[in-house]
């Protein structure tokens, strides 16, 4: 495997809504990112990979664009932007965009102008079609409930929105569109970024027969994402995209490819196919949704999240990178999810899951407050709710005669809005988030959980995660060893091993409460030389059968 920056580092997902507010209106801005940048540098962060903040109507929190080389006023000037950017660099830290090319804001320039009439020059930049029988053109559902086809009276036709009604899809088969696209992402490139995370960027090629879905049983419409997930032309647009400027540059790129599977992530990540650099998959976030989706609850197992984690692991080994992740600010938080939120385990249950996480091999992210160990947050009403995911399908599912008491059980689990609320720096009003009222009420257990006290306590999440960090940046088998699983069949422990030159890793997972006897592998009894990297409680250096203690972590290193 070829060595490169982006393998070795360590990335911190921003969502600025939701990080910082430097002027009292309640948003998270830019120049509150800035006054955090010291922070971020203390924990250790490599590159930072900062959610859209480019001009929008804001009907899904900015991946709804309305002008990509603008931005939104209430996230500051292009000024302070670049005030930003060069902040960042002047720390040794590396900034990422977000690139939102599969959809645009209906409040775009190009889409006021295609939805004008039949024979406008934007009219192809879009995706169009008529109606059926009266009807939409095809049955299938959109993200965000409904339909994905909203009707266009000027024009007597549809057009195609996979998400919100205000994001209307992209034609990819449209090579001016193409060209506009790879022309704003040299634009951003030229002003000195160091990449992109690419939003849906699977979803940019449709197949063209646009066929109607299998319904679900009880739905009104159908999925379809066979029909614009990793579609025909896909490999052939960002082969095309990686040529005509990503090739040009120094950067990273990770793709956001709900649906993919590991064959299907090699490639597209594969370094001779010159597509992108990794992708982030789905498969453990959907190990606790229902036949019908996220929302329907349902009990989670490690042996199948392990089994996600090792396929994944063995089958991009020594082919192609992966990149780790537990949370984002789609997902809700990871130590309420995977781990144990109550008093008594939430920091130890966290440091675990960072462990478990960060040893593997790929390129490791943190989400906002991760490093906190923040958590989901029990709103008691709707109304305290922003996400329009959230919002629409309640709206929806009541007006169906659904239990609402069921359906805030399942939006307390799975609602982006967990992840958004505003970052808790310190036990002030607002979490010191704001001096004025934030956009969404903070999470109440501010006063417990925030980044002061993290900072202070030098056994705190953060340290743990600082920790790991540094043990990343000394130790290549961290980055570059290979791995291989134990205890396959653990229905408490998830441990494997990792292996470069002579050297081996032992990772050791508690994902319990109780205690659970470990039983040290054959080929480590009797190794002398070993050295306990890090753990969430006091332990020894000594490699023998132990105790785990609850949401215990352990991580030896041999040679």
């Amino acid at each position: 495997m070829k060595r490169t920056w982006w393998k070795e580092s360590v990335i911190y997902q921003i969502y600025p809504r939701s990080f910082n507010d430097s002027n009292g209106d309640g948003i998270g801005d830019i120049p509150g990112i800035i006054e955090k940048l010291d922070y971020l540098k203390e924990l250790g962060i490599d590159v930072i990979w900062l959610s859209p903040v480019y001009e929008s109507p804001n009907d899904d929190n900015g991946y709804d664009i309305s002008d990509y080389q603008k931005i939104m006023g209430e996230f500051g000037t292009m000024e302070d932007w670049e005030q930003m950017l060069a902040e960042i660099h002047n720390r040794g830290m590396k900034l990422i965009m977000d690139l939102v090319v599969n959809h645009t804001s209906d409040e775009h320039q190009w889409f006021m102008e295609a939805r004008k009439s039949l024979d406008n020059p934007y009219r192809d930049y879009y995706i169009w079609r008529p109606g059926k029988d009266g009807k939409e053109p095809n049955n299938w559902e959109s993200a965000f409930s409904g339909s994905v086809w909203e009707y266009n009276e000027a024009t007597d036709d549809y057009y195609l929105h996979l998400f919100s009604r205000k994001q209307p899809d992209l034609n990819w088969e449209n090579p001016k569109l193409r060209s506009e696209v790879f022309s704003m992402i040299k634009w951003w490139l030229d002003k000195g970024i160091d990449g992109f995370r690419m939003d849906v960027i699977n979803f940019i090629s449709k197949d063209p027969s646009y066929a109607d879905g299998e319904v679900i049983e009880g739905k009104a419409y159908a999925s379809g994402h066979k029909y614009f997930m990793n579609g025909p032309k896909i490999h052939d647009y960002l082969h095309e995209m990686n040529q005509k400027v990503l090739s040009e540059y120094d950067i990273m790129t990770v793709g956001e490819m709900p649906g993919v599977t590991p064959e299907q992530a090699e490639l597209y990540t594969r370094e001779d196919r010159e597509e992108l650099n990794m992708v982030f998959h789905f498969e453990h976030m959907d190990l606790d949704a229902g036949p019908g989706g996220k929302w329907e609850l349902r009990p989670w197992s490690l042996v199948e999240l392990k089994k996600i984690f090792t396929k994944w692991q063995t089958r991009l080994s020594g082919e192609a990178w992966n990149s780790l992740y537990w949370n984002n600010h789609d997902q809700p938080r990871v130590v309420s999810r995977f781990g144990n939120d109550s008093e008594a385990y939430r920091e130890i249950s966290a440091k675990m899951l960072a462990a478990a996480l960060h040893m593997m091999k790929g390129t490791p992210y943190i989400y906002q407050g991760e490093e906190l160990g923040m958590t989901n947050v029990p709103f008691d009403s709707i109304e305290d709710y922003q996400d329009i995911e959230t919002l629409n399908m309640y709206r929806e599912r009541v007006e169906a005669g659904e239990n609402p008491e069921d359906l805030m059980k399942a939006i307390h689990v799975k609602s982006r809005d967990n992840a958004r609320t505003p970052v808790q720096w310190d036990n002030s009003k607002h979490a010191g988030f704001t001096d004025g009222t934030p956009w969404i009420n903070v999470n109440p257990n501010y006063e417990r959980i925030n980044a002061e006290a993290n900072v202070n306590d030098g056994n705190s999440v953060f340290h743990f995660y600082k920790k790991l960090i540094t043990l990343r940046k000394q130790h290549d088998i961290i980055v570059y060893g290979d791995y291989r699983p134990l205890l396959e069949k653990d229905e408490k422990i998830f441990a494997y091993i990792r292996e470069l030159d002579d050297e081996k890793l032992l990772v050791i997972n508690n994902f319990t409460a109780a205690e659970v006897d470990f039983h040290i592998p054959e080929e480590f009894k009797g190794v002398q030389n070993s050295k306990l990297l890090i753990s969430n409680y006091e332990a020894s250096d000594m490699l023998q059968d132990f105790t785990l203690k609850p949401y215990e972590t352990r991580v030896y290193k041999t040679s």
